[in-house]
């Protein structure tokens, strides 16, 4: 697509309306400069989208109008070509200061760009709105209207419908603070509607964005996928010096193990983070969401994966002075296996190992004598855990619009995410457990086929989200 078959919009409106909000949510762009107070936007500023480094659609932020009543007198005496009535405009009050956002807003449209006008929906209808529709019609540019609800508040949604419909080519509801991909291009195929001549261009742009998703959920996919294969393999290992406490490197290597496991889940989470163009916001999730809980934590597996008697019995075998107990005969020190992580954690991450001493067995495996190794158990639940970590992470992230700033109090007091695995399917669940096992046993043609297989079936799931 060469530059000139771009296409533009230029986000217009009064300030303070939500403009930098809906320009950051359609753009995918969290680095717009939103503030709270009216006039922030004083120049324009173009963002473009850019798929697989082709530029597909760019939104140009715009400061807010300040003269909407003395412009509109000017426009409607102004005696010219109608082709040339806003570069004439520009050019007549280029100079003067009272007009300096006007002519700032206008230059976009002036160049070829199409007007989505944004209103904040919660007020009522004013005479500098009226104002400002007027002379984007009298611009003659293909234009649509966005009712930006910030809140919940629709008692004057009537009013601007009915406004709207005397200027306008196409009306929108549009909340840029919660507006999800669907929404997005719900609302760009509004826009092949206000004008002919668009519709090829913006063909292009909607077949673009839905292509893209689609990648991004593969890739989603892969990342998920690799995330449970290197925790699965994940261990602690240390050896035992010479006089050294075996209590306390046991200890010391649990600690390592964990943190391990919660590092690369981190860092997993942060490529999906990244891979949904988000660079600001860090989903600081809601403050009851179970992904704020630990992930060896009690709550974690009740809610994500075992049942309430599965927990019960996790707890009682991994309670304080419950675990299991290996003495040696040799030496005479007792191993609770489960016990030094307390909650379920003992159970969820199904901790082997011990103090490799002489002699000792372990469930059948032979244990050496001076070493110490920590890894997950060969139990699917932990995987299953892991997987609806992932995937209220995905939801969160796709369903947080980039126009949004709320990061430190938003949706109080929810209840608890509820978990997404226990709803699959048993073929969903044959192709999970058949990878597990594959994943466990090593490598080989089998293992890879099982891999693709996830992988695949991950991707259908994540696309019903």
């Amino acid at each position: 697509m060469s530059v000139k078959d771009v296409p533009e919009f230029a986000i217009l409106g009064h300030p303070n309306e939500g403009k930098s909000s809906v320009v950051s949510t359609l753009a995918e762009n969290d680095r717009v400069r939103i503030g709270p107070y009216p006039g922030e936007t004083v120049h324009c500023q173009t963002f473009p989208v850019t798929i697989d480094r082709t530029e597909v659609i760019r939104f140009t932020d715009t400061p807010g109008f300040q003269n909407p009543k003395q412009t509109l007198r000017w426009f409607e005496n102004y005696k010219g070509s109608q082709d040339g009535m806003v570069e004439a405009f520009i050019e007549a009050h280029r100079d003067d200061p009272s007009f300096r956002d006007e002519c700032e807003l206008l230059s976009p449209v002036a160049r070829g760009a199409g007007i989505i006008y944004v209103v904040d929906g919660s007020r009522p209808v004013r005479g500098d709105d009226r104002a400002e529709m007027e002379i984007l019609r009298l611009t003659g540019r293909p234009r649509m209207s966005i009712i930006n609800c910030k809140e919940d508040d629709t008692l004057y949604l009537d009013a601007w419908k009915n406004e709207f419909r005397r200027t306008f080519n196409s009306i929108r509801e549009f909340n840029a603070h919660r507006a999800t991909y669907r929404e997005r291009i719900e609302l760009l195929e509004c826009l092949k509607s206000v004008d002919q001549d668009w519709q090829e261009a913006l063909t292009r742009v909607i077949h673009a964005f839905k292509r893209n998703w689609g990648h991004r959920m593969e890739h989603t996919s892969l990342i998920i996928v690799t995330m449970v294969e290197e925790i699965l393999g994940a261990t602690s290992e240390g050896t035992l010096g010479e006089g050294a406490d075996p209590k306390a490197l046991r200890a010391e290597l649990e600690k390592k193990f964990l943190n391990k496991v919660k590092g690369i889940e981190n860092n997993a989470h942060a490529d999906i983070r990244r891979l949904f163009k988000h660079n600001i916001f860090n989903v600081k999730l809601p403050r009851n969401s179970l992904l704020n809980e630990d992930l060896f934590s009690e709550t974690t597996w009740k809610f994500l994966g075992l049942s309430p008697k599965e927990v019960a019995v996790a707890a009682g075998v991994a309670g304080a002075g419950a675990g299991a107990i290996v003495d040696t005969a040799a030496a005479g020190l007792t191993f609770g296996i489960f016990s030094t992580l307390g909650g379920v954690a003992g159970a969820a991450a199904a901790i082997l190992g011990g103090s490799r001493i002489a002699g000792l067995k372990l469930k059948g495996v032979r244990l050496g004598k001076d070493q110490i190794i920590v890894r997950p158990a060969p139990n699917a639940q932990f995987m299953y855990v892991l997987l609806d970590r992932a995937f209220l992470f995905y939801s969160s992230v796709i369903n947080w619009a980039h126009g949004r700033r709320d990061y430190n109090d938003h949706d109080k007091g929810e209840a608890k995410d509820a978990g997404v695995i226990q709803a699959w399917d048993k073929e969903t669940k044959k192709i999970c457990n058949e990878f597990f096992k594959k994943t466990l046993a090593g490598t080989g043609r089998r293992r890879d086929e099982a891999r693709t297989a996830m992988v695949n079936r991950i991707t259908e799931r994540l696309r019903q989200v």
